[in-house]
Order: structure tokens, then C-alpha cells, then sequence
């Protein structure tokens, strides 16, 4: 690896160690200079040189540790945005939506990571027409990454009298809050839209217009941030969850003028794309992308998922149950 002093330099985390690195220069370039004004130096010459090319290789090896991590980090960011939307079946799927949402909050839980809500739209039965959280944590966007697509329930809804089983779906979409984003949004391209969040947060909640609604209008992507105390911070985050999007939909065009799948997910991550059903009259969860099925539902909607995010992480593909 080619090491650049100067943006090494720029870095906090390595700047110390590009010092070392220029010092250790200095000194060889004196070394060969003594060497070559006298040869009776040689063999001490031989043994300095040999001692700063080791050091210099062990420092060498702490840089691109850490710029490996860097890379990694920014493949698999440590922060996500997950939403969750009701989709077909009315009710029964805003209830669906929450019960997901609800599923990936207890995993989050069991990982230690941070959840926080951003932006949520209820039903008239407490369920999700749609909603936005943030997590936070080590591994987060590498094990949650597969969950995008759109996810269907088979049950009897609570409401249903004649004991009939429904079919409904919520869709999920997992994006990345990557550092560094590789385009730039023109701010004229950008509708801002400010109006009073709801909710807790005590008697002022109501009174002043911190909640942000975000529209690009170049692609119709709009989003909200309601839940941060300030309007400032509902903006700030309102706008890494556009660029996150903007990213995204970057990158399924770049990914569409190739006839492949991208490597490092099953499927094509595409939230139209129906990925799992979940079928509670066979007490079954299938994932139709590996062709693999687990049971004990009410365990697994409270957040005990590891082994289905193993299971796609390794690609395991069994054999399909039918519906």
C-alpha cells in the first residue's frame, strides 16, 4: 500500500504515526549519506539501515490497519436508518409494521445498540402507516443490511370475525449513514417544510415548529425528522437520512447497468422484492431468498432473529416450505 505522508498528516488518528514515518526517512537518508563518504562504516551502516527499515514497516502496518478499518467502516457504516411501511391489508399491515419494527428494537436491544425513533405515523389502531429509526452500533448495517424488501404476514387478524386468514405486507428499507458520500446536492434542489412535532416532550412539545420535512425535488424523495428537541437537529438529521437515500438510489442505478447482483447481499436489496413470510397459523417464518424456514414466531417478534441474520449472512440455502 502506497502511503500519502501528506493526508496522513491530515488525519488525527494517524498524524503521529506520519511523523515517525518522516523522521525514520531523515534518519535512513543520513545513514546512506555517512555510508557513502565512508565505506569503513559499512557493517554498522547495514545493521542501522536493517533496524529503521523494521521500524519503519511496523508503523507502516498500524497505518493501514487503520485505514482498513476506515474502509470497512465506510463499506459497513456503524449507523443505519431503518423504515418500516404498512403496505397492503390496511390496518392488519400498520399493525404488521409496528410488530416489525417492535422485532428489530428487542434485537437491537439484545446487541447493545442505540435506537432511536425519528419520524413515526400511526394508525387508528396504534400500528405504523410508516416510520423511521436510527441504530447505532458495531456490525449494524452488515447484519441488518438483508432485511430491506418487503416482508408478509399470514394470520387472523384480531378484527376478523369469521376466523378467515389475511394476507398483508410491510416494507422495510435499510440505509447506510455513510461519512463520506461521493456527490453533492444543490441546495436549490431542496424544499424545506417546518411544523410542530407531537408526541412527548412536555409542555412546549406543541408550541414552537421543530419538526423538518425535507423534499428533493429533482426525485420527489421526501423525509421527516421529528423527534430531536431542536430544529436545527431535526434539519441535521433529516439531512443525512436525503443523502442516505440520494446514495442509495445512486448506487441501485449504477448496480442496474449490470446484469448482476451485487456481491455483497442476496437479492437485490430492491424494497419491492418480497424477502420473508411470516405465517402464524403454521407458527413458520420462511425466507424465500435462501429457500429457508424457522419456527416459534412469538419468540422470534420479540427480537430473536440471530439465526435467521446468520443464516443470510452465510447464504445458507435449504429447501423452501410451501405457503
Amino acid at each position: 500500500m502506497s502511503l500519502n505522508l501528506d493526508e496522513l498528516k491530515k488525519d488525527h488518528r494517524t498524524s503521529y504515526l506520519a511523523s515517525i514515518l518522516e523522521r525514520l526517512a531523515r534518519q535512513e537518508a543520513e545513514v546512506r549519506e555517512m555510508l557513502a563518504g565512508d565505506d569503513s562504516l559499512h557493517e554498522m551502516a547495514a545493521a542501522e539501515l536493517k533496524s529503521l527499515q523494521e521500524e519503519k514497516e511496523g508503523v507502516s502496518k498500524q497505518i493501514e490497519d487503520i485505514l482498513a478499518k476506515d474502509k470497512e467502516e465506510e463499506e459497513f457504516p456503524n449507523e443505519i436508518v431503518l423504515e418500516v411501511r404498512a403496505g397492503a391489508g390496511g390496518d392488519e399491515a400498520s399493525l404488521f409494521a409496528w410488530e416489525l419494527a417492535h422485532m428489530y428494537e428487542k434485537f437491537a436491544e439484545a446487541k447493545g445498540w442505540d435506537w432511536k425513533t425519528n419520524y413515526e405515523s400511526k394508525s387508528d389502531l396504534a400500528g405504523y402507516k410508516e416510520a423511521s429509526f436510527e441504530i447505532k452500533g458495531k456490525d449494524v448495517y452488515k447484519m441488518m443490511r438483508a432485511e430491506t424488501g418487503v416482508h408478509r404476514v399470514q394470520r387472523v387478524p384480531a378484527t376478523e370475525k369469521n376466523g378467515r386468514v389475511h394476507t398483508s405486507t410491510a416494507s422495510v428499507a435499510v440505509l447506510p449513514i455513510k461519512k463520506k458520500v461521493n456527490f453533492e446536492v444543490n441546495p436549490s434542489d431542496i424544499e424545506m417544510e417546518y411544523s410542530r412535532s407531537g408526541g412527548k416532550g412536555g409542555q412546549n412539545v406543541n408550541k414552537v415548529e421543530t419538526a423538518v420535512r425535507l423534499i428533493h425535488k429533482p426525485t420527489g424523495i421526501d423525509v421527516r425528522s421529528t423527534n430531536e428537541r431542536s430544529q436545527l437537529a431535526n434539519r441535521e438529521k433529516a439531512m443525512n437520512i436525503l443523502l442516505a437515500k440520494l446514495q442509495q438510489l445512486k448506487e441501485e442505478e449504477e448496480a442496474k447497468k449490470y446484469a448482476g447482483v451485487r456481491k455483497d447481499q442476496i437479492g437485490s436489496g430492491d424494497r419491492s422484492e418480497k424477502i420473508r413470510t411470516y405465517n402464524f397459523s403454521q407458527d413458520r417464518i420462511t425466507d424465500h431468498r435462501i429457500k429457508k424456514s424457522w419456527h416459534n414466531l412469538p419468540k422470534i417478534m420479540e427480537g430473536d432473529i440471530g439465526d435467521i441474520i446468520s443464516a443470510l449472512d452465510a447464504g445458507v440455502v435449504g429447501d423452501e416450505d410451501e405457503d
